[in-house]
Formats: structure tokens, C-alpha cells, sequence
């Protein structure tokens, strides 16, 4: 589909989906509501959207007015201030809030046992950190990589002094640095947990992932005690989802649990919705929208 058919469709479709009130307006919510760029992964690596069209769409199709963006879709834009003042321009003529940029910056180890690596680590993430800043965004999502071999503390020990330079970094900014559960160590809920504790900055904390529950090649952490174990740390959250049952629940997960943990944290800053399953587009069967609808219902019954 191109890209302009790929806009006339959405607007089409949601007249429909949009024309029915959403719980959340009938009951506010705990939380606010955010769209993780992610979820339109396949529109846009197809060249059907880009991501200077992603606040509108999110606004104007999913009616959700903040957005959170990935890197991968722009990694050439970092230092161009014109793109960034556009998008951030973009956004703000159809009212939508940029909330962060999810970092995916694998080739710089966080945690290599590399003192060197960590640094030059940094230097890249401080200059996706100025971007986040342009766009107006609280902060930025990391990940936690390069300790291959180490043991917990030792791993925990090398990603701290990254996340320190970060934090310093960021804070100068009134950032916040984020590490999302993402598979191997940061997947085991005690060893992020222990990361925050050994950090222990204001503005570094987590961003709980429903899914990535990955923490050796055959071995799952379980996923509620995980997102229970983050929470305490939680900045943001992200809502994964990626398979829905005739009943509108996510077939994988128990929704309701996962955000009665989210609720009972006395958290109430955004949950994005990241939605990983193959991307239906722009029907009564899209992802997002079966993940809004979710959040809405059980929302609104635990708020």
C-alpha cells in the first residue's frame, strides 16, 4: 500500500472506530495512555507511513494523544534540528504529547566490560538523549547489553556506571533514563530491581514490559512476578500485546493482573501501548485498537 493510500484508509476506518465513546471518556483512567512506534513497525518499513506521520495517526486514527518514538525509524535524523523541529511541530499542531524514545543502540555495549566501550556507550546515548530533549520528551529508553560471560553483579556493576553518566548527563536536561526488561539479564526481574538499587538516581529508573520475558534460550521468568518486581522503579510502562481471542482479551497474558500489579504501585504516568503481533492494518481487527479497547475496559474498572 502506499503511503497515501495507506492515510485515506485511516481516516476512513476511523470514522467508524472512533464514533463510539471509549470507556476511558465514560470512566477517567488511573493512567495516561500512550502509542509505542513500534506498533506500526510494518506500515513503516513498507514506506506506507514515516515517522513524521506517526503523531498524526496516532491522534488522529487511534485517538491517542501521546506517542512514544523508536529510534530505528529515524537513526539518520539524531543531529538534524530541522527534522527534529518538524516532528516536534507536527505533533504539536494535533496536540500530541511526545513521551520518549525507545533506544536500540546494540552496537555500543552498555555494559561492556570495556571501560572504553562504555563511554563511547554513553556519547551515543547523549546525543538520542539532546534529540528526546528537541522533541520535548521526559526521557529515553535503554537496554542493558555486552556483559555476555559475567556474572549478575558483575553485569550489574558495569551497566550501573553507564547509567550513572547517563543520569548525570540527562538530569542537566531534566531527563529520565529508562532500561525496559529486553531479554537475558534484564529480563530477570531481581537483577533489574538489583540495578536500580545499586544506581539509586532520581531519574533513572525502569519501563516494565508486559512481554519479554526471554531470560536464557529455554527459560522464561515469570511474567507477572517480574512486572511486580519493576514496578517500585517504574517511570513508564509498556503494555505488550500481541494475540487477541474472540472475547477481546490478549490470549497470552492476563491483562487484568498485569494491570492490577500496575495499579496497586500507585502508578499513574503513561502505559504505551506496543503491540507486536502481526499488524492487521486499520480494521475492527487491529492490534492497537484491540489493546486501547483492553486498557480502556480494565482500566476503567480498576480507576
Amino acid at each position: 500500500m502506499h503511503r497515501r493510500e495507506f492515510l485515506s484508509t485511516t481516516a476512513q476506518a476511523s470514522l467508524g472506530a472512533l464514533a463510539l465513546p471509549s470507556f476511558s471518556k465514560l470512566s477517567p483512567l488511573f493512567f495516561k495512555m500512550s502509542l509505542a512506534e513500534w506498533s506500526l513497525r510494518q506500515p513503516i518499513r513498507k514506506g506506507a507511513m514515516t515517522n513524521l506521520d506517526f503523531p498524526r495517526l496516532a491522534k488522529e486514527f487511534y485517538g491517542i494523544d501521546a506517542v512514544e518514538y523508536v529510534n530505528q525509524f529515524f537513526l539518520d535524523k539524531v543531529k538534524d534540528q530541522a527534522y527534529l523541529k518538524e516532528l516536534k511541530q507536527r505533533a504539536d499542531d494535533v496536540g500530541v504529547t511526545n513521551v520518549l524514545i525507545m533506544l536500540d543502540l546494540w552496537e555500543f555495549p552498555t555494559a561492556s566490560p570495556v571501560e572504553s566501550e562504555r563511554i563511547k556507550s554513553a556519547e551515543k546515548h547523549y546525543e538520542w538523549i539532546d534529540a528526546a530533549h528537541t522533541l520535548g520528551c521526559h526521557g529515553v529508553r535503554i537496554n542493558a547489553n555486552g556483559y555476555e560471560g559475567k556474572s549478575l553483579e558483575e553485569a550489574a556493576d558495569l551497566f550501573v556506571d553507564t547509567l550513572i553518566r547517563l543520569s548525570d548527563y540527562a538530569k542537566t536536561m531534566d531527563m529520565n533514563i529508562m532500561v525496559e526488561n529486553h531479554g537475558n539479564y534484564s529480563s530477570n526481574g531481581k537483577w533489574l530491581a538489583m540495578v536500580m538499587e545499586k544506581a539509586n538516581r532520581d531519574n533513572v529508573g525502569t519501563l516494565p514490559d508486559f512481554g519479554n520475558t526471554k531470560i536464557a534460550e529455554n527459560e522464561e521468568y515469570d511474567r507477572y512476578q517480574l512486572v511486580e518486581e519493576l514496578m517500585p522503579y517504574a517511570i513508564g510502562v509498556s503494555a505488550k500485546a500481541t494475540e487477541f481471542n474472540r472475547k477481546g482479551k490478549e490470549a497470552n497474558m492476563d491483562y487484568e493482573r498485569l494491570m492490577t500489579i500496575v495499579k496497586d504501585a500507585d502508578f499513574n504516568g503513561y502505559v504505551g501501548i506496543e503491540f507486536g503481533g502481526k499488524l492487521e492494518e486499520m480494521h475492527k481487527k487491529d492490534g492497537v485498537m484491540l489493546t486501547k479497547k483492553l486498557l480502556e475496559r480494565i482500566g476503567g474498572q480498576l480507576s
